[in-house]
């Protein structure tokens, strides 16, 4: 069998709003904010509560909208996507919010998430007649809900949900109502706010923050969250819930000033740093993070250890994340583009380098040696997560096991493989109690951490089970 895990693909930001006057400018500005979700396309479709109309492209929300596009999309209510670059190919046609006309109606669909059977789903409904316009998994909820007929919109969109299984954060708008729904795991965050009287619905709390909506809650797994002219109303499609939220979240993903259950991102990613402290102290001159979503850690780790938190590395504020780049020689480029060491901090210096995670070795083996070539006596590597071993099934691109480095060599193989000094990752139990149990109750306080020890959180498909066990006769 091929090692290339399939079913992964994007993680990615949703925005809505319903009952504002220029509900398109303001969905703009909220994916703005989450534009570190999604960097390959965006788009966004409008209702005046008669037609829906919308405008995607491929790029940035900024190069998308740049010719006047929002103008035209007039209405009081909106969604919009902001689109991660996947493994596949970037094709126009995967770029959301979806939009579909029927006889009698629209629908605009926006998908944060994976779904772990879209497969057998797409296949089933295929045989039945069904054609697909686009290669994403976020099509297959608009052939499930048009083949239930039990009369009613919600009901129907009820029983489509309960056929998809995985991670996903949906956003839905009509003529009349925009409606959000989150997997039974929780595995996406997703919020609600108002301004005045109007509701919003995003990814993230920063993106309220941007708009000037107030916090009212989180969408909590398995909720169906209906909004129109009535108002707000809360249903659910499952009973079946377990939370799960995605550790990356706190590690990576999230904006710093964002909250993910009632626990903000900086706030848990500073004390994942102050754990690291603990865990792997070293003697050192100057800690650095890695710009941006190292940073709380390191601060944290540089608090607790008592040593000088420096500027150590400079980032080009016009470079996109190598995280997402789509080959191995752009990431290779990216990293030489996006970051500079500041001779002037770490020349003569023992360094601490903190990083949020390893993914495929290439970024942090660059950075150790832009220190070096700066100066630096001495390099010492600090990860404020565990080791990325494990494919994800639920939205994060992680391509094949041979790009994560963590599931293929040893620690001291990788410190090695980097270059540098020493190399030491953050614990399971250290990550964990680091973010704080946002569900005491739960395994893992509530968060999914498979992608460090391959413990799932839900039932996988024959897919993923012959893949996990290609790996198990590799690994003998």
């Amino acid at each position: 069998m091929s090692t290339e895990i399939r079913g992964l693909n994007e993680e990615c930001g949703i925005f809505g709003i319903w009952n504002h006057p220029s509900a398109a400018q303001i969905t703009y500005y909220g994916l703005h904010s989450l534009q570190h979700r999604g960097q390959e396309g965006a788009g966004i479709v409008s209702t005046d509560g008669v037609t829906l109309k919308g405008h995607r492209n491929l790029g940035l929300l900024a190069d998308v909208f740049k010719h006047g596009e929002l103008d035209d999309l007039v209405g009081k209510s909106a969604i919009g996507h902001v689109r991660y670059a996947t493994a596949g190919g970037k094709s126009l046609s995967n770029v959301q919010p979806f939009l579909f006309h029927f006889q009698n109606s629209s629908l605009a669909l926006a998908h944060n998430g994976n779904l772990i059977n879209a497969q057998t789903l797409r296949q089933e409904l295929e045989e039945e007649g069904a054609i697909f316009q686009t290669s994403s998994d976020t099509e297959v909820l608009a052939h499930l809900l048009k083949r239930s007929q039990t009369g009613s919109f919600v009901e129907d969109l009820k029983v489509a949900l309960n056929k998809v299984k995985g991670g996903f954060a949906y956003m839905l708008l009509t003529e009349n109502e925009l409606i959000a729904a989150l997997d039974p795991n929780g595995f996406r965050p997703l919020s609600i706010g108002k301004i005045g009287d109007s509701y919003v619905i995003a990814s993230e709390t920063c993106a309220f923050d941007t708009v000037g909506a107030e916090f009212v809650r989180d969408v909590e797994p398995g909720e169906l969250i209906i909004i129109d002219d009535d108002g707000l109303h809360i249903e659910k499609f499952t009973e079946d819930v377990k939370h799960s939220i995605c550790s990356m979240e706190y590690v990576y993903f999230a904006r710093p000033d964002s909250n993910i259950a009632g626990i903000n991102v900086h706030s848990a990613r500073k004390r994942m740093g102050k754990r690291l402290a603990k865990e792997a102290f070293i003697e050192a001159d100057v800690v650095t993070g890695v710009p941006d979503s190292s940073i709380s850690a390191a601060i944290g780790y540089a608090e607790e250890t008592g040593i000088p938190y420096e500027l150590g590395l400079i980032k080009n504020r016009y470079v996109a994340r190598t995280f997402i780049e789509p080959s191995q020689e752009l990431r290779e480029q990216g990293v030489k583009m996006k970051l500079s060491a500041v001779r002037g901090v770490v020349e003569g210096k023992r360094v601490v380098m903190i990083d949020d995670s390893i993914v495929r070795g290439t970024t942090s083996r660059r950075i150790v040696q832009l220190l070096r070539e700066a100066g630096a006596a001495e390099v010492h590597v600090r990860i404020a997560s565990p080791p990325l071993a494990f494919p994800c099934f639920y939205g994060i691109d992680i391509q094949t096991r041979s790009e994560l480095i963590a599931a293929n060599y040893s620690v001291d193989e990788i410190c090695r493989i980097i270059g540098a000094d020493s190399l030491t990752y953050l614990s399971e139990d250290g990550l964990v109690e680091a973010v704080g149990k946002p569900y005491p109750d739960e395994p893992y306080g509530g968060l999914c951490m498979a992608y460090f020890n391959g413990d799932y959180p839900t039932e996988l498909f024959d897919y993923e089970k012959e893949y996990l066990a290609s790996l198990e006769a590799e690994s003998r």
